[in-house]
């Protein structure tokens, strides 16, 4: 996916040398995938088997990870191909009953390559309390936009019209804090939703533990809007790569 390469004519002035090594080897779209579940997993995108991400491909079909395993497990070779009505057209596993979201949302979006909904440690806890996570550093701006608050949950997104309430809640924005539920976030790449997810959990992870011991000065609103604005049309430079290499170090067996 183009939207998956580094910026190089804007890093160009940063960057003058090439490096000992790639970041990382050339990986397929699968592996980017599997990737992408397993580096969210350890960011706290790990709600046992729930959740699901679908990543559109050049042919209309779309990959996605399998309801029966953690994103903490998944390899490249688990990662199922999509038609676009959601039905499996190739791999072993099963795909959620919840996949109508994604669907809808793609149908919708033609801009967005990439959808991750989930229920994670710590952006779950203000979707819970219905509330958007303030700003309280730099980390947690670089995104240059507040999430949407959906707060009409009524059960799971399985159910048609209540998936496509979702999609319609979302309107064009880039995330969402779905109320006694999760979160959803699209993407116009891997690169892209891979900033968009962490940043959500980081910047509600740090909110909570500052709220906690009494509260703080979240950053101006004009700060905050200018580090999203550097950061978020392209990814945070090397971060996607620094984490996907970490993973790879780790199970080398999710390339398999």
């Amino acid at each position: 996916m183009k939207n998956d390469e580094l910026n190089h004519d804007l890093l160009a002035r940063y960057i003058p040398r090439p490096g000992r090594y790639a970041l990382l080897p050339e990986l397929t779209a699968h592996q980017r995938v599997a990737l992408l579940c397993r580096v969210l997993y350890r960011e706290g995108y790990n709600d046992h088997i729930a959740g699901h991400v679908t990543v559109k491909q050049d042919d209309g079909t779309y990959l996605a990870n399998p309801w029966e395993l953690t994103w903490g497990e998944v390899t490249a070779s688990d990662i199922l191909r999509l038609d676009q009505t959601g039905k499996v057209i190739e791999g072993e596993w099963n795909i959620t009953p919840a996949i109508n979201l994604h669907m809808d949302l793609h149908a919708a979006r033609h801009d967005v390559e990439v959808v991750i909904h989930n229920h994670p440690r710590w952006a779950g806890v203000w979707s819970a309390a219905g509330r958007i996570p303030p700003v309280y550093d730099q980390t947690s701006a670089l995104v240059d936009s507040d999430p949407v608050l959906y707060d009409e949950y009524r059960g799971t997104v399985e159910d048609t019209v209540l998936g496509r309430a979702v999609v319609t809640a979302l309107g064009a924005q880039k995330w969402a804090m779905l109320a006694n539920h999760g979160v959803l976030v699209v993407a116009n790449g891997i690169r892209q939703a891979h900033l968009r997810a962490i940043t959500l959990e980081w910047r509600s992870r740090l909110a909570w533990h500052v709220e906690a011991l009494g509260g703080g000065a979240p950053l101006p609103a004009h700060v905050a809007l200018a580090t999203g604005e550097r950061t978020d049309a392209n990814g945070f430079p090397f971060l996607w790569e620094a984490m996907a290499r970490e993973e790879i170090r780790r199970d080398p067996t999710v390339l398999e």
